[in-house]
């Protein structure tokens, strides 16, 4: 007999933490996700036990990823306008490949994917972009610029060593 429940050894992080997925299946018709202590409970139709479900949880996660984007960046993006005292003309949570965040004109894009990092190097990026958008280059003025107002900046890019921002 098979068990109601299937264990699945995938995790993923929020915000720097690891939450572990547990799937259930449930007599219920669509999928959903609920987001509980350290654990991100995915709850699938018992119709689709004999299938793969890779696709469907991956759309899940990225779901959860934008809406916890939606909810939080705003916040982030506040603190940075207020510490700065300038802004991009705007932002916009888009899917981007490979990368947590880019420019373009005078608008920051970021990736919901960002959130999986913690909050200091969330906020280490979107500082990074504001002070890009001011200071066009990579230079000495950027990183004073960055240093004046996240002295420990040197720390969150080591921790960033190969991924694009």
């Amino acid at each position: 007999m098979k068990n109601n429940k299937e264990e699945m050894v995938k995790s993923v992080k929020i915000f720097g933490y690891t939450y572990e997925i547990d799937i259930a299946y449930k007599r219920i018709k669509k999928p959903n996700l609920e987001l509980k202590q350290r654990q991100i409970e995915i709850n699938l139709p018992n119709k689709y036990k004999k299938i793969n479900n890779d696709i469907i949880i991956e759309m899940l996660l990225e779901k959860m990823y934008d809406a916890i984007a939606d909810k939080e960046l705003d916040i982030i993006m506040e603190k940075v306008r207020t510490t700065l005292k300038f802004a991009p003309e705007d932002y916009k949570i888009m899917r981007l490949d490979k990368r947590l965040a880019k420019r373009l004109a005078n608008r920051i894009i970021i990736s919901p994917d960002i959130v999986k990092y913690r909050k200091e190097i969330i906020e280490y990026v979107i500082f990074y972009e504001f002070c890009r958008l001011k200071i066009n280059k990579s230079s000495k003025k950027l990183y004073e610029t960055l240093k004046q107002y996240m002295p420990n900046y040197e720390n969150y890019e080591y921790e960033l060593v190969g991924v694009q921002y």
